[in-house]
């Protein structure tokens, strides 16, 4: 009887004809015999950290300063859970004989819907789980939470794959999260008496120590890391890694910009990967039937159902001590419907201030780790104190938000098949499989030691003494944090300066110091804390004309703080040099200096910039336009206007429509909150009716 329907079944295989779940959809493995089917690295071998039945659904992995690795479950995935009703669980993770793999585990928190992130802090651990960002800690020593505060509510919570996530510690001390553009009207420590902050199109941050919250630039999804000089780069399921170009703070200046959006994909491979597994049956059915309907639909557009990113998860860059030093600095990324790692080593971008990530060059034809088990679901990454690679490995039989899945294939599917599995797993290179060092006893140590650590070569020990400083800040840390900011070792330099900073010890010399190093990554950083001293507005303004790009775009940011002569001269300056990259004209128009009359002044006078209307010009005066009228100020209206009056008859006509027709829109924009200021300026505007082209009726219309 067994054997009969073992050929029937091959039978049917064989002839294509596909009759039950089990011929669709495979089963799960063990831990071994899954990572027996891992074609990665020649140079690496993978080791099993934790497994079923210590560790189910894992989606975060961290490690507090004393080496204890907490892992945070996520078994609702992926429906809603009821209120009240959540199945997630924070554990702490034991090895008790000191063989490196995990033995035994401690429920740490349960019940927590939604959870997805941690980071420890203050002897506890930051989690979010929407729409909240919870502080939990043990405070009788049992191991189990006894402290559970709601720091900040409000988040977006309606759908698993699109929520507050990602807790990262930057290197200027803000703790950033993953909020995917997500409307949402946050609140801290559910504060009666303060506004709620309203977050869409961007993503989060905020200091605790200092408490201070405020919207950041970026829609992180599931993975946001930043590099040593704090570059913020995230993913979102088919862009497998984006860089936000130009911080949140910035755009938010004079808040008329008409799109804040600065995500750059900066990948020089677009969607493609490698990958050993086939598409489960429902993904290749659901592409088969979308290709279908566009093409009768004659649309210009084709769906991929494998070897192209569609489940990017968890970009991380390594930043540890364990890897050879080649691979410092590089960032892997999980991409859990292709079962893969992918590599991408970054690069600076010599003719615009971005970073480039491309393939390594002994993985421009696979990836770095890729596995024939459809089951292996590579969530996220974290670097470890012993400086290897960790890889949270979700490992479930289907990974999709069931609402993007045919209901007709979704009868034959079972969203929580391996709900009670999960593996995380430890990346070590075969030359050295296991660590040398001890993790050092932080608790122990006085405040140089603790400082010395910032200088450490694993990013681990750096982070986790970044935080301790930043939770118990003392005045004996400053002649440390001194010593060290005037050391040629840029990487702790940018850490000992931002916390002098915190401190409130940080000093103009310290600051003019940084700003004439030859290190890139140093100077941005410098720039960014000399926005603190008026004194240093020169060495500001010299370096908007720096010959790396990345560094000349975060000095016109900082200039851009300014007002006056010298700020709008060197902005005009930038704008003629540079202004055929987008990115440049954002980060002058994001400052007043660069969006007002005064800039256009300068660029007629000094720059004959109306003489020529190539399209970068057209897109900085369309721009520039909006933001005058969104403003709503009468006399610099006025003032506009008078200055598009002025030009060469040759190009009057040309600059007028663009500026006058965009001026309108902003003027619109405007009238939403000033309606009463609109009908002012338009009566000021009413002298320009003779002026070809401007639809002058239209807008007094709309009065």
């Amino acid at each position: 009887m067994k054997s009969t329907a073992c050929y029937t079944l091959l039978l049917l295989l064989f002839t294509g004809i596909q009759s039950c779940t089990e011929d669709k959809y495979a089963g799960p493995l063990s831990p071994e015999a899954s990572m027996a089917t891992f074609d990665m690295h020649e140079d690496f071998e993978v080791q099993l950290f934790a497994a079923e039945p210590h560790i189910k659904d894992p989606v975060d992995l961290v490690f507090d300063e004393a080496g204890t690795a907490y892992a945070i479950e996520m078994p609702d995935y992926p429906y809603k859970p009821e209120e009240g009703q959540g199945k997630g669980v924070i554990k702490k993770l034991l090895d008790e004989d000191g063989d490196g793999q995990i033995d035994a585990a401690v429920i740490f928190a349960e019940g927590i819907a939604d959870a997805t992130s941690l980071m420890p802090w203050k002897g506890g651990l930051l989690v979010t789980a929407a729409p909240y960002i919870y502080y939990m800690k043990d405070e009788d020593g049992d191991g189990v939470a006894d402290n559970k505060e709601i720091l900040f509510s409000g988040f977006f919570e309606n759908n698993s794959e699109a929520q507050i996530t990602n807790l990262r510690l930057g290197v200027d001390n803000w703790i950033y999260a993953a909020n995917n553009g997500q409307r949402s009207d946050v609140k801290f420590r559910n504060s009666a008496d303060t506004g709620a902050l309203s977050l869409q199109g961007m993503d989060f941050r905020f200091r605790l120590d200092k408490e201070l919250y405020e919207k950041e630039s970026g829609t992180a999804q599931f993975g946001q890391t930043f590099d040593d000089w704090g570059n913020k780069l995230f993913t979102q399921n088919t862009l497998h890694i984006q860089q936000a170009v130009i911080p949140g703070r910035y755009l938010e200046r004079h808040g008329h910009l008409s799109s804040k959006s600065v995500n750059q994909n900066i990948s020089d491979h677009d969607l493609e990967m490698f990958q050993m597994t086939p598409p489960p049956y429902w993904r290749a059915e659901r592409t088969r039937r979308r290709n279908k309907q566009y093409q009768e639909q004659e649309l210009d557009r084709v769906e991929y159902a494998e070897d192209h990113f569609t489940g990017a998860s968890g970009g991380t860059i390594y930043d540890g001590s364990g890897f050879p030093e080649e691979f410092y600095g590089d960032l892997f990324t999980g991409d859990v419907a292709g079962n893969l790692v992918h590599r991408d080593r970054l690069v600076l971008d010599k003719n615009s201030p971005i970073l480039v990530a491309h393939r390594p060059a002994e993985e421009t034809e696979k990836e770095f780790l890729a596995s024939t088990d459809p089951w292996f679901r590579p969530v996220g990454f974290t670097v470890g104190p012993d400086g290897f690679l960790y890889l949270v490995d979700f490992y479930r039989q289907h990974i999709e938000t069931p609402v993007s899945i045919p209901d007709d294939l979704k009868e034959e599917m079972d969203f929580m098949n391996g709900e009670n599995h999960g593996r995380i797993y430890r990346l070590v290179p075969k030359s050295s499989p296991r660590p040398d060092e001890v993790i050092p006893d932080f608790s122990q140590m006085d405040a140089a030691d603790l400082v010395a650590q910032l200088a450490h070569e694993n990013g681990w020990n750096r982070t986790t003494a970044q935080r301790l400083i930043l939770e118990n800040p003392k005045q004996e840390y400053i002649p440390h944090l001194s010593e060290l900011a005037g050391k040629d070792d840029p990487k702790a330099q940018v850490l000992a300066l931002h916390l002098l900073k915190s401190l409130d010890a940080l000093r103009a010399g310290m600051v003019a110091g940084a700003l004439a190093s030859d290190h890139w990554g140093l100077v941005k950083n410098a720039l960014i804390l000399a926005e603190d001293f008026p004194e240093l507005k020169e060495e500001i303004s010299s370096k908007t004309a720096d010959e790396t790009p990345i560094v000349a775009l975060q000095a016109i940011l900082s200039l851009g703080n300014y007002e006056g002569n010298l700020a709008v001269e060197k902005l005009a300056a930038a704008l003629i040099d540079k202004g055929s990259n987008k990115w440049f004209r954002t980060a002058i128009l994001s400052s007043n200096a660069g969006s007002g009359v005064e800039i256009l002044e300068a660029l007629k006078e000094n720059h004959d910039f109306f003489a020529s209307t190539e399209g970068w010009k057209n897109d900085y005066i369309k721009e520039v336009s909006h933001i005058m009228g969104a403003r709503g100020e009468e006399e610099s209206v006025d003032a506009y206007v008078n200055l598009l009056s002025s030009l060469e008859e040759d190009n009057m006509n040309h600059w007028k429509n663009i500026g006058l027709e965009h001026l309108k829109a902003g003027l619109e924009k405007s009238s939403k909150r000033h309606s009463e200021k609109l009908a002012l300026i338009l009566n000021k505007l009413e002298k320009i009716n003779d002026y070809a082209g401007f639809p002058l009726q239209e807008l007094m219309a709309n009065r």
